[in-house]
């Protein structure tokens, strides 16, 4: 049997802007309000269902990525002044890791979910 991850919900103060945010950083479509979730789907089978919530605990969401994906979504926490690090408890480091003969990096969202991209 084959397991595949369909949805995850990610909560959020403001789901709308929560989700537009992250389509933006990474570069992907806002693919629009399904109440109660603000949807952004991330390839053809995952979609990450923003929601609003009140008090939630943050959350870690990490993205394996090519090469020049990592460029542009890198490009794109840089351009917008995000604080972003080599790892999980250094998140503010501006620097970036090489693990595994890779980069790798990480940043926080609006709403204190650490997002991590790597491309090993």
């Amino acid at each position: 049997m084959t397991i595949e991850l369909d949805h995850t919900i990610v909560p959020a103060r403001d789901k709308e802007e929560s989700a537009r945010f992250f389509a933006r950083i990474f570069g992907l479509p806002f693919g629009g309000d399904l109440p109660p979730f603000s949807v952004v789907p991330v390839n053809d089978r995952l979609t990450l269902d923003f929601m609003n919530a009140v008090d939630f605990d943050s959350h870690h969401y990490a993205f394996k990525v090519n090469d020049d994906e990592f460029d542009a979504i890198f490009g794109r926490v840089k351009a917008e002044s995000i604080s972003y690090g080599s790892g999980p408890y250094r998140h503010e480091d501006m620097q970036i890791n090489h693990r595994n003969g890779g980069r790798g990096v990480y940043f926080l969202d609006r709403d204190g979910h650490m997002l991590e991209i790597l491309t090993r």
